[in-house]
């Protein structure tokens, strides 16, 4: 049982690690806004991550919406780039290494997008799929980069902002990990926006290496690239039969800087671009949208303006709702409860969507 130190409310979904109800944050934030920030600081601090984006410093990254300006011999805020005598510098030791690992998961898989991708449903067959259903005997290529531009302090792959040190891993070294039964390739993380030009330089040689067979490109991120590399990731996708998954985390800005320590505008906005790629491709589906129903913080109101917004743009859109599990920061939350749930999808549904899909059910209680 937590209690919102404004408005002392005691509720079992409010969390004492941010001592706020989900009113009183998009109602009173410019005054709490101090106390919000401080709490991502001091977790960052603690894992060896800039506290906050770098302002006022001798050189400007292009790599996200942040646009840190570095000082000399400091890093950005994802923690990959720092400024080395007046240039930006990957500290993995090039930008054909990155901080990141892979395994291979065999289809169907528990993707987000399963309900809807070539690799687990009927969807994009023949074209972009080996089988009118699940494509059972074949692999994807689960790459999982250790860095991003978000803070969010429900991150249920918490444990690589400890992981991230040394040299990184080459492209090539990726891109052998395809093998025949690979039928698709997923970029992941924490987020692969950080790294995309590494996630862009080993899809580009797969797809070259494997022509003239299916090869889908896909990404999980919170849409935070910069314009030039968003182009690039929705590029391979929309060419190669994936998609792209945008985690649409809450839609007000004020519960997006408490719980991601971010504003979510850009990431909003490059949803609005990767819109206009969907209509080109409907299928397979090339957009999916994907939201953590993170109990008493991303309520019924977050994920109706959400789906409002997405269904605004395209109503064929897909849109996962994802059961919360108590992880990193936010472990005085119970997971999603049923009712809870349900009523965010009857709301998305309500909002005029045609694909609304509830996932990681066995969570809810």
């Amino acid at each position: 049982m937590g209690r919102c130190r404004r408005c002392g409310a005691n509720s079992l979904f409010i969390s004492d690690r941010i001592g706020l109800c989900a009113d009183c944050i998009r109602e009173a934030f410019e005054e709490e806004k101090e106390a919000i920030l401080l709490l991502h600081r001091e977790a960052r601090r603690r894992d060896g991550l800039p506290p906050e984006v770098p302002r006022g410093g001798s050189v400007r990254c292009q790599f996200c919406f942040h646009r840190c300006e570095i000082p000399e011999g400091e890093r950005g805020f994802c923690g990959v780039y720092e400024n080395v005598g007046g240039r930006i510098r990957p500290r993995t030791g090039g930008m054909r290494q990155g901080f990141v690992s892979w395994y291979h998961d065999p289809l169907p898989t528990n993707c987000c997008a399963a309900w809807v991708c070539p690799g687990c449903s009927e969807s994009g067959y023949p074209q972009y799929s080996y089988a009118p259903g699940p494509e059972y005997g074949y692999r994807n290529l689960a790459v999982f980069y250790e860095a991003c531009n978000f803070d969010c302090l429900f991150c249920q792959n918490w444990t690589y902002r400890r992981r991230a040190k040394g040299r990184g891993s080459d492209t090539e070294e990726l891109v052998q990990a395809v093998d025949r039964t690979t039928s698709c390739i997923c970029f992941f993380g924490g987020d692969p926006t950080p790294q995309a030009v590494h996630a862009l330089l080993a899809a580009r040689e797969a797809l070259k290496r494997e022509e003239g067979r299916i090869l889908r490109i896909c990404w999980e991120t919170n849409g935070g690239a910069s314009p030039s590399l968003l182009r690039g990731m929705a590029q391979v996708s929309l060419q190669s039969g994936g998609c792209i998954k945008v985690d649409l985390k809450c839609w007000s800005e004020e519960m997006s800087y408490a719980l991601c320590g971010v504003s979510n505008r850009s990431s909003l906005e490059n949803f609005r671009t990767l819109a206009t790629y969907h209509k080109l491709r409907p299928d397979p589906p090339f957009l999916i949208a994907s939201t953590l129903l993170v109990p008493g913080y991303v309520d019924d109101y977050e994920v109706s303006q959400i789906a409002r917004f997405i269904a605004s743009l395209d109503p064929s859109i897909p849109y996962t709702l994802l059961a919360f599990h108590p992880d990193f920061l936010l472990t005085d939350l119970p997971p999603t409860p049923r009712e809870y749930a349900y009523r965010c999808l009857d709301e998305a549904k309500r909002a005029g969507l045609k694909n609304v899909h509830l996932g990681n059910v066995h969570l809810l209680w």
